[in-house]
């Protein structure tokens, strides 16, 4: 801990080495959150409810997962960028230093831009708890902070993809940057077969629509307060998708 600490404050230093920079690119990730926040308030008028979520609910599940998203993208992209370690050749230092080669991916890079598109989130969060009734906060952190570890899982396996191909494989972002587009309303709202996808495959909804369904009063299966623990299972395919990979890797000799 006491190194990743280390180089977080390196990353941090870095990037603000170029303040206006720093700021146009953070202020640039706001405006992108910012635009699905004025389509919903466009298209969804205050009490026009759709599937049963009224204006103020569909905001807090988008923000769930806006939030969810952001932190994961901040912390965990160096796994976008194995593609680019390993045509380089430079994985194979990795593979030879004496910590954890997944610790030292997540040290290499830290975007703090993100945190632009994390406060658009967060400032929406919080106006729209103004508007619902007495919601646990502590249980909202929970679902956010499960929500970033399976968008961290999610960045692992794409970044295992890459000991087979040698390259980032593009299509792979529908299942990060495009979920997190999905999750700007409830995952209901795409049919029956996204849900299922994403409730039993890749286990979004857990943090997004079961729990709003018990915290807003339109289920009473209290079980569904307790899924987003099973969420945590992912870290199962995850690990053996990397294992599996890592095992394959064979190093470019560049």
């Amino acid at each position: 801990m006491k190194l990743y600490l280390k180089f977080f404050s390196l990353h941090l230093r870095r990037q603000l080495q170029h303040r206006l920079s720093f700021f146009f690119v953070s202020f640039g990730q706001a405006c992108l959150a910012a635009t699905s926040l004025f389509m919903i308030l466009f298209l969804m008028p205050p009490g026009v409810a759709v599937m049963g979520f009224e204006r103020n609910e569909v905001l807090l599940a988008g923000a769930i997962i806006n939030l969810a998203f952001s932190l994961a993208e901040g912390f965990a992209r160096g796994f976008d960028t194995l593609g680019t370690l390993i045509q380089r050749g430079d994985f194979d230092r990795v593979t030879v230093q004496p910590i954890s080669e997944i610790a030292q991916i997540f040290m290499m890079t830290i975007e703090f831009t993100r945190v632009g598109r994390f406060l658009v989130a967060f400032v929406t969060l919080v106006l729209v708890l103004t508007q619902l009734p007495p919601l646990p906060i502590w249980y909202l952190i929970f679902l956010v902070l499960t929500g970033a570890f399976v968008y961290t899982c999610l960045f692992i396996i794409y970044g295992s993809i890459c000991f087979y191909t040698t390259e980032n494989l593009e299509f792979f972002n529908i299942l990060t940057d495009g979920t997190k587009e999905f999750g700007k309303a409830p995952f209901a709202f795409y049919g029956e077969a996204v849900l299922k996808f994403l409730t039993y495959l890749l286990p979004l909804a857990l943090i997004q629509y079961y729990p709003l369904l018990y915290l807003l009063g339109k289920s009473e299966q209290i079980f569904y307060a307790w899924v987003p623990f099973f969420a945590y299972l992912f870290v199962l395919p995850t690990r053996f998708i990397w294992r599996h990979a890592r095992k394959h890797y064979q190093s470019t000799g560049s």
